[in-house]
């Protein structure tokens, strides 16, 4: 479907509304998730070649329209979700002047129009072998060490560019927090980054009910800059 009601006055072609979470007809179903379909096509053939060493690589978490990335940030920037620091430790909403806050949301949350989830290439992953959906949290120690997940991690990074996957957030890479769950493909991803625009972007929040809206367009460039176009380079 593609989303309309606030944003049917914003001048953005229907092939550039795909960038900021506006449209969805370009993506297909993969299970109960949508996927751009040459990413859907690639992780079949990664999910296959996983099950053969043993793991069973199941996605929870995949494409995400505007408006529910919008929700999750009016949840949080209005104190109604929890806000959690670098190390996952409960942040007081209260203590936080807006810019803080700002930057408290975006340590785990992205900004609406401006998530790699919006365009169907990435997703979120884990091991069903070691751990189910349900008790699944997405931090850190589920992907390191002894986590759950680990061996699957350590599996991905030596075999995922065989398949046109990387890891775009990864430590001192990239602006997003180290994310050991989330995938793109690259072949597509890379594409669709190269075509994002800011100004775009900025027409975008402004036809919506964003929190922290003044200020977030006051910044928009340097967020911009930092949490979309600073990511780990992909494989050659």
């Amino acid at each position: 479907m593609q989303i309309s009601l606030q944003f049917s006055s914003i001048d953005i072609p229907g092939e550039q509304a795909k960038l900021y979470g506006l449209d969805d007809r370009h993506l297909v179903s993969f299970g109960q998730f949508l996927l751009e379909q040459r990413t859907a096509t690639a992780f079949q053939q990664l999910q296959n070649a996983a099950s053969a060493a043993g793991f069973d690589v199941q996605i929870c978490s995949a494409y995400r329209p505007f408006d529910r990335q919008l929700s999750i940030w009016n949840a949080k920037a209005t104190g109604q979700r929890q806000l959690l620091d670098q190390h996952s430790n409960p942040v007081e909403f209260t203590s936080l002047t807006p810019q803080q806050l700002i930057d408290t949301i975006l340590i785990w949350s992205a900004l609406p129009g401006a998530s790699r989830h919006h365009w169907g290439t990435d997703f979120d992953i884990y091991d069903a072998n070691n751990i189910s959906k349900q008790a699944l949290q997405l931090i850190t120690a589920e992907y390191t060490a002894d986590g759950p997940c680990a061996p699957l991690h350590q599996w991905l990074i030596s075999h995922a560019a065989e398949f046109g996957f990387y890891f775009p957030y990864q430590p001192g890479l990239s602006g997003v927090s180290p994310e050991p769950w989330h995938m793109s493909y690259f072949p597509v991803a890379n594409e669709l980054l190269a075509q994002f625009s800011v100004d775009e972007l900025a027409k975008v929040l402004s036809a919506t009910e964003i929190s922290l809206k003044s200020d977030l367009l006051e910044r928009l460039i340097k967020l911009v800059n930092h949490y979309v176009f600073f990511v780990a380079p992909s494989p050659a």
